[in-house]
């Protein structure tokens, strides 16, 4: 009887020990005096007493998120450079957008056969990301799981964890009738609406990542890849200046229509104007093979608003003044808030 070992069944302990060795040093490289345990530990361990003398009251605030189906667009481009970059910045905004600093990220990454070649391109783009804004990827997983993923297929999930002091928490809860929305652009579609995306581009268009649309400045699959903005610098520099925000909210899957109203107070509606921040030229695209109305493109689609900020008229000088020094972040008034229910229209 022959024997059977697990390289057998499909999962090479090698391979991972390989993809180890190619991101050990890069990994390590973003980590702070406050990381305790490198790769190889059982758990990442994370010095807190710094927290506790720069904070009256630290709160830790965690997300979780992926890069969705914008993985099947990297594999058919065979590109996964940024997917990674993605990751940080999709797991970042949602905690900087409660006031938070974002301290570290634990990744996972599960595949049917793990390429060591792949997963070094995947987080080598997390290790940019990381330390362009001053997280520590302290960790996580490959796991290599034949039968569970079919062939080729990868899956990417990140958990970010920061800290806010309690009492500067961006919560929405004094936004009021009169207060601005104002807009950062996006890049594109970030990480949400690629399972649409690829039925009207691939199936209903019939292109293919190669292609070159007269709409679009480049491939439509380099437009597909576009790296997810991360919002952290600008933000947590407008917060240092104390300039009040009294909400905001990462445009992430459902659309202008779905996220700011999370943030809402009851008795406030806003009003968004449509195309006040300029719509990325896909979108038109994408709109017209599907013949979409307004109501489907806003709750799929960021539709060029990566994210909202609600502020005081007052306050805004202020934020174009500190703006300054950070020219890749236009700011765009798109709305205000009026009386209502917690809903976005448009207008």
């Amino acid at each position: 009887m022959s024997t059977v070992n697990y390289k057998d069944a499909g999962v090479d302990i090698e391979a991972g020990n390989e993809a180890v060795r190619r991101i050990k040093k890069a990994v390590e490289s973003t980590f702070s005096s406050s990381v305790l345990t490198g790769i190889g530990s059982f758990g990442a361990m994370y010095d807190l007493k710094p927290l506790m003398q720069q904070y009256k009251h630290p709160v830790l605030v965690q997300s979780i998120d992926g890069v969705g189906t914008k993985m099947m667009v990297a594999k058919m481009m065979q590109q996964f450079g940024t997917i990674g970059m993605d990751l940080v910045s999709a797991t970042t905004n949602d905690i900087i957008v409660l006031g938070a600093k974002p301290l570290t990220l634990l990744d996972y990454i599960a595949n049917d056969k793990l390429k060591p070649e792949i997963i070094e391109q995947i987080i080598l783009g997390m290790v940019t990301a990381c330390r362009e804004n001053d997280i520590s990827l302290v960790g996580g997983e490959t796991a290599e799981m034949p039968g569970t993923y079919l062939a080729g297929e990868h899956d990417l999930v990140g958990i970010i964890t920061g800290v806010v002091e309690k009492d500067k928490a961006i919560l929405g809860k004094d936004i009021a009738v009169g207060d601005a929305v104002l807009a950062f652009p996006s890049s594109g579609l970030h990480t949400n609406g690629y399972s649409l995306a690829r039925k009207l581009l691939f199936d209903v268009g019939g292109y293919t990542v190669h292609s070159h649309l007269p709409e679009l400045s480049d491939s439509l699959g380099n437009i597909l890849l576009a790296p997810h903005v991360n919002y952290t610098k600008p933000i947590l520099k407008m917060l240092a200046e104390n300039i009040a925000i009294k909400g905001m909210a990462h445009i992430t899957g459902g659309g202008l229509l779905e996220n700011i109203p999370r943030i809402l107070p009851a008795g406030c509606s806003v009003e968004i104007q449509k195309e006040a921040c300029p719509v990325l030229p896909i979108f038109n695209v994408m709109r017209k093979l599907g013949q979409l109305q307004d109501s489907e493109m806003y709750k799929t689609f960021n539709m060029g608003v990566g994210l909202v900020m609600v502020v005081s008229p007052a306050v805004i000088p202020r934020m174009r003044e500190v703006l300054k020094d950070f020219p890749a972040f236009p700011l765009y008034e798109i709305g205000h808030v009026v009386s209502g229910q917690p809903v976005v229209r448009l207008v």
